[in-house]
């Protein structure tokens, strides 16, 4: 009977890391948008590939030995699996802050991987040691090998957390700064990393599981953690192709106010104020906090400051209550019945159907065609009395 090398499983690992390799010459081919994301991109691919094939020559017994399988395989291993967390954590950091350079103390990511590797060649870490095989009658210093595996299992499940805040936090410096924005790219690029996040800690359960079940659970688990790697895979090209082009850029971090700031001169609330209740600027779409900021005459973290500190809420929350309330006024206005609500929000400086209508109905409680159905049944019975 013939045996083979490969099972369906086996192919999952190669085709990961056959497709990592080829998205990554492709994507170095792409035209550039954002250099660094490019290049971010492409080393979390090449950094994929890697685990997934070193993943296979350790754990497939078919493979004839060779060097790379015995003694440098652990090294090939161990710095993929611990640079793929801050690779990944970079590439957000790209995607949420254009412009973004790579400097010197970007390195520091690469410590904790170079104190493992040291840690591998230091106490000699085999292949064999990897899988707790004793070689030649040597003991095999399980607690060692388990916390090297520990460790290159939690540090990029780490990052991985630090990737779904990064992206919170920029949600936040979004509504702090635009009026408008689509949710759709901010949205996959949540689910992208609530998918990473998902990934790696589906990973530490197999690694816990395989500690205290039997090695037939282990592998299942392990196995289908190989599968989820391949549809992410797919899943960030993809977001990288369709949408991480399109996302807005924020103020760099060293020009947002400090948290400790002094309160805002009542002269630039009463500037604000003005702006929003003489001049209107609301009814310009797509208004962001450097053209506000522009026309108010007050640079941006003061203009930040005042929204923040003295009406407590953001940017984008701030300038669309006043739209909701200038909706609300046409919408109730009699002579401007003929009106769509469609021409309701344009005119109240809205430009998304749904984000009106997200917006007020979380501030009024009822629709906008509910809200000027009960406005000019009140007014016409007022009329009647």
């Amino acid at each position: 009977m013939k045996a083979y090398i490969f099972n369906i499983h086996d192919v999952v690992l190669l085709m990961t890391a056959a497709e990592c390799l080829l998205l990554a010459v492709f994507q170095l081919v792409l035209p550039a948008r954002e250099r660094n994301q490019g290049l971010l991109l492409t080393a979390f691919l090449l950094i994929v590939a890697t685990a997934s094939a070193c993943t296979l020559l350790l754990w497939n017994d078919q493979i004839p030995a060779l060097p790379l399988t015995g003694q440098l395989l652990p090294y090939f291993l161990f710095a993929a699996l611990m640079l793929k967390g801050p690779a990944i954590y970079l590439y957000v950091t790209a995607l949420t802050q254009r412009g973004l350079r790579l400097r010197r103390r970007h390195a520091l990511h690469l410590i904790p991987a170079l104190a493992l590797l040291i840690g591998v060649f230091f106490f000699d870490l085999t292949s064999n040691k990897l899988r707790y095989i004793a070689v030649s009658g040597q003991e095999v210093p399980e607690q060692l090998v388990d916390l090297i595996w520990d460790l290159a299992t939690l540090i990029p499940l780490a990052y991985a957390a630090a990737g779904v805040l990064l992206v919170r936090r920029y949600k936040a410096e979004l509504k702090n700064e635009y009026s408008h924005f689509s949710t759709t790219e901010l949205s996959w690029l949540n689910i992208l990393t609530l998918g990473v996040l998902a990934s790696w800690g589906w990973t530490l359960i197999v690694h816990v599981a395989a500690k205290y079940t039997s090695v037939e659970t282990a592998d299942h688990l392990g196995i289908a953690d190989n599968y989820v790697t391949f549809i992410l895979i797919n899943a960030f090209f993809a977001y990288s192709l369709a949408y991480a082009h399109q996302l807005l850029a924020t103020r760099p971090q060293q020009s947002r106010e400090p948290e400790n700031s002094e309160a805002p001169s009542a002269e630039a609330i009463a500037l604000v104020q003005r702006a929003v209740e003489v001049d209107k600027l609301y009814l310009k779409k797509n208004l962001n906090l450097e053209q506000f900021s522009e026309r108010v005459g007050l640079p941006a973290k003061e203009v930040s400051a005042v929204i923040n500190k003295h009406f407590g809420t953001n940017f984008f929350e701030f300038i669309n209550s006043y739209r909701v309330e200038e909706a609300k006024a046409l919408l109730a206005d009699e002579s401007k019945a003929e009106m769509t609500v469609l021409d309701v929000l344009l005119e109240s400086g809205f430009n998304s159907k749904s984000a009106f209508h997200r917006f007020f109905s979380r501030l009024v409680g009822i629709s906008p065609s509910e809200y000027r159905k009960r406005a000019l049944q009140g007014r016409g019975e007022a009329t009647s009395l």
